[in-house]
């Protein structure tokens, strides 16, 4: 279940009832931040791996890692598959297809640390995310 609000203008929230859906439901939300993520055809897939020293770093790091990867690659991606996580680490699998200018909404430089958290609920898990936005530097 996509389970994502934007709170500000390049702050989010996710959530998820597990690590699994936590983790994708972020990538969905920054995705749908940086691009009109329904237009995107989840046309080529690839896998990645991300380590972390915790559950914050770990996250971060795949969040970070996906810009990272938009930037470089020149695509963008709007279908996600988690398919291991914990603390420590992220095996993700991720679609998508070559930038379409007309896609684009937000060009994000880097997740804003000032406003990044992780939170245990009863629920499961909160991750509130701030994004640096380029018009904001």
């Amino acid at each position: 279940m996509v389970d994502y609000k934007f709170i500000s203008d390049s702050v989010f929230e996710a959530y998820g009832k597990n690590l699994k859906e936590l983790f994708e439901n972020a990538a969905i939300a920054l995705s749908s931040f940086i691009c009109k993520i329904d237009k995107v055809k989840p046309k080529e897939a690839e896998e990645f791996l991300m380590k972390g020293d915790n559950l914050e770093s770990t996250l971060s790091n795949w969040l970070s890692g996906l810009i990272t990867i938009i930037i470089a690659e020149k695509k963008f991606f709007s279908k996600f598959e988690v398919e291991e996580v914990d603390e420590n680490h992220v095996k993700v699998k991720i679609w998508g297809e070559p930038i379409k200018p007309e896609v684009l909404k937000n060009t994000v430089t880097s997740i804003d640390y000032s406003k990044y958290k992780i939170e245990k609920t009863k629920e499961g898990y909160k991750a509130i995310v701030g994004l640096k936005v380029l018009n904001e530097i």
